[in-house]
């Protein structure tokens, strides 16, 4: 794996100057300049998958640095820092509308009597919190 990216990295390296190109015209070379200058709008290319593969929060670091040319590493801390603030308002039991996503909100279980079902003695189950997730409209119908 490492060769194939050596060789990649090999191939795509430019060989360098030894002489300087004469001076150009300063029209030209403003014109030049205003066109590098312009950041081209990379699109996100998507991750290959299959069907059941899992797209996890360094593939989607991996893609949004690529799109807005960002630092990969710095991409990963915004990515991971927005899970933070998502789970620290969750625990403060704050309901999180993501526009074109859906809603997160915790939601509390009371405590219930239930069954072991190996031996189907009855147990009580205690109160618990668990996190809901509801798609929004947009979400359904893009799946």
């Amino acid at each position: 794996m490492q060769a194939k990216v050596a060789a990649k990295a090999l191939k795509s390296a430019k060989p360098a100057k030894t002489a300087k190109a004469p001076a150009k015209a300063p029209a030209k070379t403003a014109a030049k300049a205003a066109k590098v200058a312009k950041p081209a709008a990379k699109a996100a290319k998507p991750v290959k998958l299959g069907a059941g593969d899992t797209v996890t929060l360094r593939h989607l670091g991996n893609a949004i640095s690529d799109t807005h040319q960002l630092p990969k590493k710095q991409a990963n801390e915004i990515l991971s820092q927005t899970i933070d603030m998502i789970t620290g308002y969750l625990k403060k039991g704050a309901r999180i509308r993501i526009g074109g996503l859906g809603i997160l909100q915790v939601k509390k279980r009371p405590a219930r009597m239930g069954r072991n079902p190996a031996t189907g003695e009855q147990i009580k189950i205690k109160a618990s919190k668990k996190v809901a997730f509801r798609a929004a409209k947009e979400l359904k119908e893009a799946v």
